[in-house]
């Protein structure tokens, strides 16, 4: 299934894209779309059986707002250098285990919201990202199996990132990662059963029109199932919680001087084959 929430920033409904293309309305049958629900397989299957039942009414999606796909998130978990390729690009030795930092749940925003620049940014860079949504409560997991069977679904996430803020003002990754605006989310959860290998994914991303990544989530250095694993190890993942797993190479990090990083007025469209597409404008914070 492909699960959506649309309408105006705070008042989303919950929503599902059927096999035609059609928008459908979940909102006689569940609340919203988030780590509850995802937790509940009966809902989930209430959802599969309207739609495939087609009870579900249709929605006008002509100038409708498509919002992050998950509401209430607990917490975004971000795996860095987590491909080869980008190690390679950025001259950075691939970690021996997976280097962990975080986005803060309000960073999410919707696949075609405004980004903002922040205020005195110098390197805004973009990062493509496979989102992993958890399903079930996960702790200290012992098997990749069993690390994906507490996936939920995956998703499109853009690990916006102030490199100077990231790199050269001391401290943790932490203060280049959760600028306002820079975690857009969606436009879809699609759930597992269309996602059959998480590790055979092509992930695109344009600025201004220009192709600058295109990759495929094979070329990770710790496959999902791994990532999921290992971060149980360390915390409690809940239903609603989230892991962006690492971006492929081609970020303006790793291009050669001038690094071509993101101003108002940029334009970046990012899409993850079966996942969706999203696309950004920036403007000044």
């Amino acid at each position: 299934m492909k699960l959506l929430r649309v309408g105006t920033a705070g008042s989303e409904r919950p929503a599902l894209l059927d096999a035609e293309g059609t928008l459908r309305d979940l909102s006689g049958i569940v609340p919203d779309i988030d780590g509850a629900l995802l937790a509940d397989a009966a809902a989930l299957g209430r959802i599969r059986s309207a739609a495939e039942a087609g009870e579900l009414p249709a929605l006008d999606a002509a100038g409708l707002r498509v919002g992050p796909p998950l509401a209430r998130i607990g917490k975004v978990v971000c795996i860095g250098l987590n491909y080869h390729d980008h190690a390679r690009e950025t001259g950075a030795e691939p970690p021996a285990e997976p280097v962990i930092f975080f986005k803060a749940a309000d960073t999410v925003i919707g696949p075609n919201d405004t980004v903002l620049v922040p205020r005195k940014s110098v390197k805004t860079d973009w990062e493509v990202e496979l989102a992993v949504v958890i399903g079930r409560t996960a702790r200290y997991l012992e098997s990749h199996e069993e690390a994906l069977a507490h996936v939920a679904g995956y998703a499109v996430a853009h690990d916006v990132s102030e490199r100077e803020f990231q790199l050269e003002r001391s401290g943790t990754w932490d203060k280049g990662k959760n600028c306002e605006t820079f975690n857009p989310l969606g436009p879809w959860l699609v759930t597992t059963d269309e996602v059959p290998d998480p590790q055979n994914l092509a992930l695109k991303l344009w600025v201004n029109g220009e192709l600058k990544q295109n990759g495929t989530t094979a070329e990770q250095i710790f496959p999902v199932a791994e990532v999921v694993r290992y971060v149980s190890q360390f915390m409690t993942l809940y239903p609603g919680d989230v892991i962006n797993t690492g971006t492929p190479a081609g970020v303006a990090l790793g291009a050669p001087e001038p690094k071509p990083f993101l101003r108002a007025g940029d334009v970046v469209e990012l899409e993850i084959e079966g996942l969706g597409r999203q696309r950004q404008e920036l403007k000044d914070a």
